[in-house]
């Protein structure tokens, strides 16, 4: 092992000052990743609980969670780059500013970091939960070129500025922060990385966003930017608007609803003087340490109510589910998942063709010969929570890539707002100029402008952002002027789009306790096992006796046709039965009619029923999910079914990657097009947090900066750079195509040739890859390894996989140059020394390789496709 160079030494003794274990050199392990462990992965489970062990219930209570500054235990978001300390000497001036501006030389340390706290750990880990590497750039950062270069002590400062931002921010998110609260912490010298910091930062939403007064009181009394037509007044196209506004550019927002919110939608249910507040469509705010709507609910002044993960399961007979069979058969469904994932690993490429349910049921096929009744029931009911959690049949579902957000969560407990998400979207509604009840049929875009076309009515732009469900673009409803282009039709169509529903009942008072805010129950059939299979108490949040009820998977199709009296009756028989259940109805002197009657009410309770055979009744008859005192389970006051499946504005509920999709198909949906003129956003637009409401409000925001970019530019009369196809995203697609067969591969770098010619003044292109799997020289595998190989599949697999980990930066050289760098020996760390210090080479990000780098790479393209 060879030894960590100074800069490393240095950030690892800032980040970790009592770690025995410093953070590795690049060369050493380029998988490098600050790993804080989060609860449990939000789509291995999809409804997150423990399995309860006492299932008499106590007396009921609220849990509430008010939202601090997070505690050091967010879910890491996947490496970037690994950090780059080329130059092996840098210990020249000591600069060291604690909290109050104190100088402190330290002579054991890189003089050239700063310190702004002693606290940069903790504020590492809040950067951490904001999405932002403990110890590197992001790729928006890179191509906002934040800093000069890539890696050394410039980059380690504009970190540790960055998170102390980000941190000093949430210390008040009710308050603007200005730049000139960091003059007197921020040496001189570092001002310009403070400035890029803040800009970054503000300009991206991470700092100064929300409903606060004092953030209201920052937007320009006037627009004086270019106009923007937003498509759909979801969460998306709320924060986008807000964003824009905030930054001067007049906005108008086409609703096709008469209200706001989309798929995020509270419903004011009453009867009897009972209210409450029923969140039909989105739920809960899954993970709070860094979940930005947390902050905006903060900003409301609002305490969220943790779900606290107690969640019983009762039998189809309403008993509950044994403790230790709980925790057996779910202990053999995640042993399932595991070996899914041994299962796509070994299977390479292939894998993306299979779907996720087919490998669970040959798994259960092989190993579930021994199989009870009882346990099949419980394991189906963990298949229903897992298409809940990706709205998505486990028959649609991506063996290879079904799980590729789970590094991204958020972290943090799952919590509810009183009161309902509705109060978030009216508060970021408020102010924003939306004309409701227009829907949008046709959009046209061109390099003078664009056009939202409802009806009859043409409103023009100079930009247009299209938020409308993936559910929506998928059936066309929408004509695009000129067609999208093929690539983004394809990621549409792969892209999978599920459904959840609900079945919300107001009633005439609580006969449920209030300690558990969710209880399962189990059905005897396969196809039925996402119909009711869990409900929601939401007696502590919405103001009155509301239970939710979820269908999911096949049960949530079949549930669209179904009559809304059905479902409800149905749901009173789940309930009835397990508040009053005979244990038996013979020899209990009742006249047969009354049998009769009995037998229809409750159904026929087999021999195998432990109630069976006892002759009690009445008062003990109660199943124990209730108090045993003889309650009766009322009529509801009011009841509501949801059908997001057919409602024509949504057409399903949120995004999965379907069989034959990736990741990398929420990269195409968020890709504009147009020359900067259509842009998209959405929960199906983003990669990282797709299915969820922050997923969607960040897309926005993302949108908002990315419009800000291109609109400024041509202000400024300047060209946005783009590639040889006018689009950046097309351009990564483009490179990352080419570098599949590079010309050159060693170590972490990649070379492509820009002519078929050996000269050696002919261009290249040279990429590094970071953050990823290490791969093996090409020379390494011998050819004998290459046919017939599982390894090889593995491989492929592995790298394709992990491919949403990875983070490449990129130089134009020369041939000979290329050809150098591959001559150095000591690995990549002496490369990197090498390619900067010896030959003077920046590395850049996709955006930073100019129109020069644009030609080599469409000549490229043109060369390999004549061959």
């Amino acid at each position: 092992m060879s030894e960590q160079n100074p800069a490393d030494q240095a950030f690892s003794a800032h980040f970790f000052p009592n770690s025995s274990n410093p953070i590795p050199s690049f060369n050493l392990n380029p998988n490098f990743d600050l790993q804080v462990p989060f609860q449990v992965k939000r789509k291995r489970t999809g409804f997150r609980r423990r399995a309860s062990t006492n299932h008499p219930l106590p007396s009921p209570h609220t849990s509430q969670l008010s939202l601090p500054p997070p505690p050091p235990s967010p879910s890491p978001p996947p490496p970037n780059p690994a950090t780059l300390h080329p130059d092996p000497d840098i210990s020249d001036e000591i600069i060291a500013i604690n909290k109050e501006g104190t100088l402190h030389p330290d002579p054991d340390i890189s003089e050239e970091i700063i310190v702004i706290n002693k606290e940069a750990t903790s504020e590492a880990l809040i950067a951490l939960s904001a999405g932002f590497p403990a110890d590197s750039l992001t790729e928006e950062e890179i191509e906002a070129r934040v800093v000069s270069s890539i890696g050394g002590i410039e980059q380690v400062n504009y970190i540790l500025i960055r998170n102390h931002t980000l941190c000093r921010w949430r210390e008040n998110v009710s308050n603007w922060l200005t730049k000139e609260a960091f003059v007197s912490v921020i040496p001189p010298h570092c001002v310009p990385l403070l400035n890029s910091a803040y800009h970054f930062l503000v300009s991206h939403g991470y700092i100064n966003f929300g409903v606060a007064p004092a953030i209201k009181e920052r937007f320009p009394a006037e627009p004086t930017k270019a106009n923007v037509i937003i498509v759909g007044a979801g969460l998306a196209g709320l924060a986008a608007a807000r964003q824009l506004m905030s930054f001067g550019f007049k906005v108008v927002v086409l609703e096709g609803r008469k209200r706001c919110g989309g798929r995020v939608y509270t419903k004011r249910m009453e009867g009897a003087n009972k209210f409450a507040a029923a969140d039909l469509g989105g739920s809960v705010l899954t993970g709070t340490l860094g979940n930005p709507l947390g902050i905006i609910a903060k900003q409301l002044g609002s305490t969220l109510h943790k779900v606290r993960d107690k969640c019983p399961l009762y039998r189809p007979d309403g008993m509950p589910v044994d403790p230790d069979l709980d925790t057996k058969v779910e202990n053999a469904f995640n042993k399932l998942l595991d070996k899914s994932s041994q299962l796509r690993q070994s299977m390479g490429e292939v894998a993306m063709d299979v779907s996720l349910g087919a490998a669970l049921e040959t798994f259960r096929q092989v190993y579930g010969d021994a199989v009870t009744e009882a346990e099949m029931n419980l394991f189906n009911w963990h298949l229903a929570n897992l298409e809940y959690a990706n709205a998505g049949l486990l028959s649609k579902l991506s063996l290879a890539f079904w799980d590729q957000d789970d590094p991204y969560d958020m972290g943090g407990d799952h919590c509810f707002l009183p009161g309902g998400n509705g109060r978030l979207v009216h508060a970021l509604a408020d102010s924003v100029p939306i004309i409701y009840e227009k829907t949008v049929h046709t959009i046209r875009y061109s390099g003078d402008g664009v056009q939202a076309i409802s009806g009859s009515q043409v409103y023009e732009g100079d930009m247009i952002l299209c938020t409308v469900p993936l559910g929506v673009l998928k059936n066309g409803s929408i004509k695009f002027v000129p067609e999208l282009p093929q690539r983004k039709l394809d990621g549409i169509k792969r892209l999978g789009f599920g459904l959840l529903n609900k079945v919300a009942m107001l009633f005439p008072h609580v006969f449920w306790n209030t300690d558990i805010d969710t209880f399962g129950h189990l059905s005897n059939d396969q196809s039925r096992r996402g119909e009711f299979f869990l409900f929601y108490s939401y007696a502590t949040v919405a103001g009155g006796p509301l239970l939710i009820a979820l269908v999911a998977g096949e049960a949530a199709l079949n549930f669209e046709t179904m009559p809304p009296t059905d479902a409800v009756t149905l749901v009173l028989q789940i309930l009835r039965a397990w508040a009053e259940i005979p244990f038996s109805i013979k020899d209990i002197g009742i006249p047969s009619s009354a049998k009769v009657a009995l037998t229809h009410h409750f159904g026929t309770l087999g021999s195998a029923s432990p109630m069976a055979g006892t002759n009690c009744w009445k008062s003990d008859f109660y199943s124990c999910i209730f108090e045993p005192q003889g309650i009766e389970v009322p009529d509801p006051l009011q009841s509501v079914c949801t059908r997001w499946g057919t409602d024509s504005f949504s057409l399903g509920s949120y995004s999965h990657v379907g069989v034959g999709a990736s990741g990398d198909d929420y990269d195409i949906m968020a890709e504009s097009v147009g020359d900067g003129r259509l842009f998209f956003a959405g929960e199906a637009t983003t990669r990282r947090y797709p299915a969820t409401m922050h997923g969607a409000f960040i897309s926005g925001m993302r949108e908002a900066a990315n419009m800000a970019h291109h609109a400024n530019a041509r202000a400024l009369q300047k060209k946005v750079e783009r590639s040889a196809s006018k689009n950046t995203q097309a351009c990564a697609s483009l490179l990352a195509d080419l570098f599949r067969d590079p010309d050159l591969e060693f170590g972490s770098f990649a070379v492509i040739f820009g002519h078929k010619s050996s000269e050696q003044k002919s261009p290249a292109i040279l990429r590094v890859s970071l953050g990823g799997p290490r791969k093996r020289n090409t020379s390494e595998v011998s050819r004998a390894d290459q046919p017939h190989s599982n390894k090889l599949l593995f491989q492929q697999l592995q790298t394709h996989y992990n491919q949403q980990q990875q983070l490449h930066v990129y130089a134009l050289l020369s041939r000979q140059q290329s050809l150098e760098l591959r001559e150095v020996r000591g690995g990549d760390d002496m490369r990197l020394y090498y390619l900067c210090e010896k030959l003077g080479v920046k590395l850049v990000g996709r955006r930073g390789l100019g129109p020069a780098a644009d030609t080599v790479i469409a000549s490229i393209k043109a060369e390999r496709g004549s061959r």
